[in-house]
């Protein structure tokens, strides 16, 4: 059979593969701790799964607007506008299964042969294949630690040309929980208001997992260019709720109207149990402060845990994320280094492969994220987790000659 070019370009999901492994030694009986995972340990809060329960009983279980429920598109836009100053109304909003489908759909409604999506890494592990299915060309930019792993604006007029179309910013950011501030985005949209043929995809999946500063998002400091930003979020995240594959977004009228068009012939709505227990994520925001509050603290604690941890484990560094859930923790100083039977480890994949193979503990090479010389370990798991997780790694690390 025939493969697409587009597709054969693309490359596995790096996070899906890791899952996909570590099912795979647990299935054969082997004892994993997954700190691969990008999703919260908690459980979808109690009110949301009754709201879901209840629009099931009440025959809410048929096709529902392609760009989802006039309830929950003026809920979204009630969020946007209250709480991100984001001048927007119902034609401004769609509904997808999931934030990730929305920047999909974003791209492949907008991008033609050659068009250039600019990326500053690392990054999730999606935007760049999603720009080669499209079609686009992702212009990966390498943002270092020297610089909080964030674009400045310089970087960013250095690398837009003529075919550049779009630039993703993901604050907080996965993997590294780098957010950005108002004054950078500020910076960042100076340089837009020079080359108005690019647009923005703000990813705020992580906007309400946030420890130090105070979040933004490119439509609210810069208004006079939200005929061109599209503002994603949705409730995975934020409130446990990623299997219920439901994310929104915000943008102008005549992209909205693209990507409903496109979604309609390819998913057409999303889950309509789904959109109901969105909707009372999104309505019911004191029983949801409540439950982000209780989960951040946790994340927090879990936070300083593993940085106590790992601090003094030999050829490992971490920082202090400011938000998400992620430690990109530095191993560069392990490429080099010997196992006790001589094998030589050559690059952060290899590390995470000892640490998987040998500790028994699962964490995804920085290098799928375009940060090579890292990997990304999520302490969104219990704190009994990750002590014996930690623990398991740092003797991992002491035992490499």
């Amino acid at each position: 059979m025939k493969i697409s070019g587009r597709v054969l370009r693309a490359r596995e999901s790096g996070t899906a593969r890791i899952a996909r492994i570590t099912t795979e030694l647990e299935a054969a009986g082997k004892s994993i701790f997954k700190l691969n995972v990008g999703e919260p340990d908690f459980d979808t809060p109690d009110f949301v799964k009754e709201a879901a329960h209840q629009a099931a009983l009440d025959g809410k279980t048929r096709y529902t607007d392609v760009a989802g429920t006039a309830e929950l598109r003026e809920a979204a836009a009630n969020k946007f506008r209250s709480e991100n100053a984001v001048e927007c109304t119902t034609e401004n909003i769609i509904v997808g299964a999931g934030a990730k489908q929305l920047i999909f759909n974003a791209l492949l409604a907008s991008l033609d042969d050659g068009d250039e999506v600019v990326i500053p890494t690392p990054c999730w592990v999606s935007y760049p294949d999603m720009v080669l299915i499209g079609g686009g060309t992702p212009r990966l930019v390498p943002c270092g630690a020297e610089m909080g792993h964030k674009m400045s604006a310089a970087m960013l007029e250095d690398v837009i040309g003529p075919n550049t179309r779009w630039l993703i910013i993901n604050s907080p950011c996965n993997p590294t929980g780098a957010v950005y501030t108002k004054a950078e985005l500020a910076e960042l949209a100076e340089v837009l208001r020079r080359h108005p043929q690019v647009a923005v995809v703000n990813d705020d999946i992580y906007e309400k997992i946030i420890f130090r500063g105070e979040f933004a998002t490119m439509a609210s400091v810069a208004p006079d260019l939200g005929g061109r930003i599209l503002t994603v979020n949705g409730v995975s995240k934020s409130l446990a709720m990623t299997g219920w594959r439901i994310g929104y977004a915000a943008g102008p009228r005549d992209l909205i109207a693209a990507m409903t068009k496109l979604q309609g012939q390819s998913t057409t709505n999303p889950s309509s149990v789904g959109q109901a227990a969105a909707l009372a994520a999104l309505t019911d925001s004191c029983a949801s402060n409540r439950f982000i509050r209780k989960c951040c603290e946790a994340y927090e604690r879990r936070r300083s845990l593993v940085h106590a941890a790992l601090g003094d484990a030999p050829g490992l560094r971490t920082e202090l994320p400011d938000g998400a859930f992620y430690h990109f923790v530095d191993c560069r100083k392990l490429v080099g280094t010997r196992l006790q039977d001589g094998t030589v480890i050559s690059d952060d994949r290899d590390v995470c492969e000892y640490l998987l193979q040998g500790a028994g503990v699962s964490v995804v090479p920085g290098s799928e994220f375009n940060g090579p010389g890292y990997f990304r370990l999520s302490f969104a798991a219990s704190d009994e987790v990750l002590v014996e997780a930690c623990r398991r790694i740092k003797a991992a690390v002491e035992a490499i000659g």
